[in-house]
């Protein structure tokens, strides 16, 4: 799941990033299963100092989520950020913030669908200095 999310990264780099992400102390990862027992999606929540938009900080953020497109729209993204949200009150975190790629559309129309709201876009550079 992580690699159709992820295409950019290779397995290796995935699977070193998730071991790192789960000895994170404020990070927590749920998965949500098909009523076969299969997985049908994750969701990667942890801590950020800030957030745009948000007036608290630190801030619960999602990471990473991913339902798979078969089961879109049937309740398991949605459940996954119940999930994500539920661990953050219980953190203490009173605001929880998310991003998506630009040209996500399924995913700003998914956070949208569970109550969250779009507080700005952006486009960032960068320079390699030599």
């Amino acid at each position: 799941m992580s690699i159709t999310l992820f295409p950019e990264y290779s397995a290796e780099e995935l699977a070193a990033g998730m071991k790192e992400f789960r000895q994170r102390a404020d990070a927590q990862v749920f998965l949500v299963e098909r009523a076969d027992g299969r997985l049908a999606g994750f969701v990667e929540v942890g801590s950020r100092p800030y957030a745009d938009g948000c007036d608290t900080s630190p801030v619960g953020y999602v990471e990473a989520w991913y339902v798979d497109s078969d089961v879109r729209r049937a309740g398991y993204g949605r459940a996954l950020l119940e999930a994500a949200e539920d661990w953050a009150r219980r953190e203490g975190y009173r605001e929880m913030a998310s991003d998506a790629l630009l040209g996500n559309r399924v995913s700003h129309a998914a956070h949208k669908r569970v109550g969250y709201e779009e507080v700005g876009r952006v486009v960032q550079f960068r320079k390699v200095l030599k």
